[in-house]
């Protein structure tokens, strides 16, 4: 039963439709071994901590996430997170990849706190949503439906850090189209417009500090790795383009997750893996070029050593 036939049409879906949606989902790859085995890999430069548990499955999915062992104060620190929406594979993959590879190269010049997998239920069911039907990027905001990102926030600000600049790490997929917009309006009986899905990598940037150059930064860094996304009629995912390869958002009003701190730099990275001229490490090797290129442009210019210390 596809999401479009759940519940009565016309009408949002109740408890019922969305457990009826729930029954039909399935685990397809596992959250133990594609993401915390690689994180207790990285113990020697990273302490690896438990941040919180999913109280629907909390022996199988714990929270965690990579903080800098040699953290020192004088140093910027720096946000990176993957699988917000788990079904974005290169997010989480492309932020462990960091951190077992680049994350030393820069290890002299920032701090990093590194959540690779924050929703672990979506990426073993492929998932935009959670168990209860809600999308966690939609949902960083006070008193959060969704445990997801309530747990980041709860973190974050427990921790009473600030940061310099935070990466987001997204996909945007066929199945955008195929899958989740439709259950999206079947979920809320809301119409919802089929996006016209970009052929390459684009970044999101907030309306509210928009940061250009280091937008523009990324983009050359991830164009030495795989295509920039063209825009159609101006637009990508009918969002007025801002410059090559960036659209804005207001993050904040939309409670994305990049819109969780109060840094100066911040971005959502897009890969699409569904392109015929990519592979799955591919995409990986963008997310790594979106961070390291937004990194080389920090460290070169004097934001990088003034701001976004703990």
């Amino acid at each position: 039963m596809p999401p479009t036939t759940i519940g009565t049409p016309g009408r949002p879906w109740d408890e019922n439709d969305k457990a009826t949606w729930l029954a039909q989902q399935s685990v397809k790859r596992a959250y133990a071994d594609e993401v915390v085995a690689q994180l207790e890999l990285l113990q020697d430069t990273f302490e690896i901590t438990r941040y919180g548990a999913l109280s629907y499955a909390p022996e199988r999915y714990p929270l965690y996430l990579l903080k800098t062992r040699s953290w020192a104060s004088h140093k910027p620190n720096i946000l990176i997170s993957g699988g917000v929406h788990g079904y974005e594979t290169s997010g989480v993959q492309g932020a462990i990849r960091f951190a077992q590879r680049p994350a030393q190269q820069f290890s002299e010049q920032f701090n990093f706190v590194i959540m690779p997998c924050i929703s672990p239920w979506g990426y073993e069911t492929i998932n935009r949503w959670n168990p209860l039907a809600i999308d966690p990027n939609r949902s960083f905001v006070k008193n959060s439906p969704a445990e997801e990102a309530a747990a980041v926030m709860a973190y974050l600000q427990s921790a009473s850090m600030t940061f310099l600049a935070h990466f987001d790490l997204h996909e945007t997929t066929e199945s955008d189209n195929s899958i989740f917009r439709p259950a999206l309006a079947a979920r809320d009986a809301v119409a919802q417009k089929h996006w016209d899905i970009p052929d390459g990598f684009y970044t999101v940037g907030d309306t509210a500090r928009p940061a250009v150059e280091f937008q523009a930064a990324i983009i050359k860094s991830v164009a030495q790795v795989t295509h920039i996304a063209p825009p159609i009629d101006g637009k990508i995912i009918g969002e007025t383009l801002q410059q090559h390869g960036v659209i804005n958002y207001n993050v904040g009003a939309l409670g994305l997750g990049v819109g969780i701190t109060s840094a100066k730099f911040v971005t959502t990275t897009e890969v699409y893996p569904d392109s015929s001229k990519v592979t799955a490490e591919t995409c990986i090797a963008a997310q790594v070029a979106a961070i390291t290129g937004g990194l080389v442009y920090l460290s070169e210019r004097a934001e990088g050593v003034s701001a976004g210390r703990e």
